[in-house]
C-alpha cells in the first residue's frame, strides 16, 4: 500500500472520527429538549388515556361503548368529520389558486401577496369570530347588503347553523393550506412546464400533466394540516354554531365543564389523538415530509 493511500485512509478515518463527535455533541445539546418534550407530551396523553378507562371509581370500558351505542355520539362525529371534509375541500378550491398566483409572481410581489395571506395570523382566532358573527347576523353587513341590492327580501340564516360554522372555519383554515403549498410550488422548476409546451402542450395541458402532479406533495401537506386542525376546533363551531352544531371538541368541553364527567372527555380525547396520529401515518406513508420542499416532490 502507498503512502497515498495510507494518507486518505487516515484522512478518511479521521472524518468519520470527527463526525461521530459533532454527532455525539449535538445529540448532547438536545437531549434536555427531547426529555422535556417527551413528558409534556407522554404524561398528559397517558392520564387521558387512564382516565378514559375510569368510571365511578372503578375499571370500565362505558366511555368507548358508550361512544358506539349513543346515536347523539355518532352524530356528533359525523358532524365533526361532514365539518372537516366541507372546510377542507373549499380550502382547496379557493387556496390551490391564491398559492399558484403567488408562486407565478415575481420575488417581491410574491412577498407582499404572501403577507397579506398572513395578515388573520397576526389577529386572535376569537376575533376573527366574532367579525364574522357581526357580518354574517341577521342584520348584519352582509344581509343588509344583499337586501339593499335587492337580492333578497329577507335576512338569511347564516350564523348559529353549519353554514356560519363553515365559513368562518374557512376563513382561519385557507392560509394553512397556502403555506405549504406555496413552499413547494416554489421549489418546482418551470422549465419542466416550458419544456411541456415546446413539446406541444396547451397551457392547460401543461398544467394537468406536469404543473399539478409536481404540486401534489404540498398539496397533500396542507391538506393533512387542514383537516386535522378542523377535527379540533372548538372556538369557531362554539360561537357561529350558537350550540346548533357540535364537534368533538365542543363535547369534551361539555363533559368536563358541564357533566364533570373527566372519563366520558378523555375518551373523546383519546379517540381525537389517535385519529390524528393514524392520519399523520397514512400521509408519510404516501407523501414523506422531506419530499415537500423538493423540486417536484422526488
Amino acid at each position: 500500500m502507498t503512502a497515498e493511500a495510507v494518507a486518505d485512509r487516515l484522512n478518511a478515518a479521521g472524518i468519520r472520527a470527527d463526525a461521530r463527535r459533532e454527532k455525539s455533541a449535538l445529540a448532547a445539546l438536545t437531549a434536555p429538549s427531547f426529555v422535556i418534550l417527551g413528558l409534556m407530551l407522554f404524561i398528559p396523553v397517558g392520564w387521558l388515556f387512564w382516565l378514559s378507562f375510569i368510571e365511578d371509581g372503578a375499571f370500565s370500558l362505558e366511555n368507548y361503548t358508550r361512544m358506539v351505542v349513543e346515536p347523539a355520539y355518532r352524530s356528533i362525529f359525523l358532524t365533526t368529520l361532514e365539518l372537516s371534509v366541507l372546510v377542507t375541500v373549499l380550502s382547496v378550491l379557493l387556496g390551490y389558486p391564491v398559492a399558484y398566483m403567488i408562486a407565478m409572481l415575481p420575488p417581491r410581489a410574491a412577498s407582499i401577496t404572501l403577507t397579506l395571506v398572513l395578515v388573520p395570523f397576526w389577529t386572535a382566532i376569537l376575533v376573527r369570530t366574532y367579525a364574522w358573527l357581526v357580518l354574517l347576523q341577521r342584520r348584519g353587513v352582509v344581509n343588509s347588503v344583499l337586501m339593499s341590492w335587492g337580492i333578497i327580501d329577507e335576512p338569511l340564516q347564516l350564523v348559529h347553523n353549519f353554514t356560519g360554522t363553515a365559513i368562518g372555519m374557512l376563513h382561519i383554515m385557507i392560509p394553512f393550506l397556502v403555506l405549504p403549498l406555496y413552499a413547494n410550488m416554489r421549489a418546482i422548476d418551470r422549465d419542466y412546464v416550458r419544456a411541456a409546451a415546446s413539446l406541444g402542450a396547451s397551457p392547460v395541458t401543461a398544467f394537468f400533466k406536469v404543473y399539478l402532479p409536481l404540486s401534489i406533495p404540498g398539496l397533500a401537506a396542507g391538506t393533512v394540516m387542514v383537516f386535522i386542525i378542523c377535527l379540533g376546533f372548538y372556538i369557531t363551531p362554539q360561537f357561529l354554531g350558537g350550540g346548533r352544531v357540535t364537534t368533538i371538541s365542543m363535547k369534551i368541553q361539555q363533559n368536563v365543564a358541564t357533566y364533570f364527567n373527566w372519563g366520558a372527555a378523555s375518551s373523546l380525547g383519546v379517540v381525537l389523538f389517535l385519529s390524528t396520529i393514524l392520519i399523520f401515518w397514512g400521509f408519510s406513508r404516501l407523501f414523506p415530509l422531506r419530499r415537500i420542499t423538493e423540486v417536484g416532490g422526488s
